[in-house]
């Protein structure tokens, strides 16, 4: 992944835009290419082609669709977060049904978008992406909420005060600066704890330990 500095990173945003449609990639192409953070690296239209293009070139952000031919996004997301862990991949997809949220979260995608969300905003989740930070659209996010009332699973071993408040403000979209600030502590801390909430709820990253937590009744409505 690319280096970054206080200001954003220290060389463009490398993205990959994952869509069977040809218009939709050239959408995309167009919004990330005026932002001078930004690089479109490559085109894929299905998952395996995804797998392939990133096996081949660096990539930092993959804007994936979910519904493909050959292979949808939620197996190339799955893949993904096996092959290449420091790719982070932001779904931009039409459809936010509990069977395409919950999977391509569990799955290890970054992020859940969908395709009317406005340019700047898709801008912002792409960084926020880059940066590891969990990026949910606000119907995305009611879904997530909404299992609270079908879901009376537990973790194991419960998540102590301070580890509630990091994960509420990791739901809230705050950066570990912002959440070193607003509780009076180091980022290093914030780190720790974050490892922990991961553990506990046996995730690997911002945006499923938010779905887990919204699943587990962790998080109010």
């Amino acid at each position: 992944m690319s280096g970054v500095t206080g200001d954003g990173p220290a060389n463009p945003i490398r993205v990959l835009i994952v869509d069977d449609h040809p218009v939709v990639r050239d959408g995309l192409r167009g919004v990330l290419s005026g932002a001078p953070d930004m690089e479109v690296v490559g085109e894929a239209g299905h998952g395996a082609e995804a797998l392939a293009r990133v096996a081949a070139i660096p990539v930092d952000v993959v804007l994936m669709d979910l519904r493909m031919p050959t292979m949808g996004g939620v197996e190339a997301t799955r893949e993904l977060r096996r092959t290449a862990p420091s790719v982070r991949i932001l779904v931009l997809t039409t459809f936010d049904t509990d069977r395409d949220v919950l999977p391509a979260i569990e799955a290890g995608a970054t992020g859940y978008l969908l395709k009317d969300t406005p340019r700047e905003e898709l801008l912002r989740a792409v960084r926020a992406a880059y940066r590891g930070e969990a990026v949910l659209s606000p119907a995305v996010a009611g879904r997530l909420m909404g299992r609270l009332r079908v879901s009376d699973e537990e973790p194991e071993e419960p998540l102590s005060g301070r580890e509630l408040e990091v994960l509420r403000l990791v739901a809230g979209g705050a950066t570990n600066r912002e959440m070193a600030r607003q509780l009076f502590i180091s980022e290093a801390t914030i780190k720790t704890h974050l490892l922990h909430i991961y553990a506990k709820l046996d995730v690997r990253d911002r945006a499923s330990a938010v779905a887990a937590a919204y699943r587990r009744g962790l998080l109010p409505p």
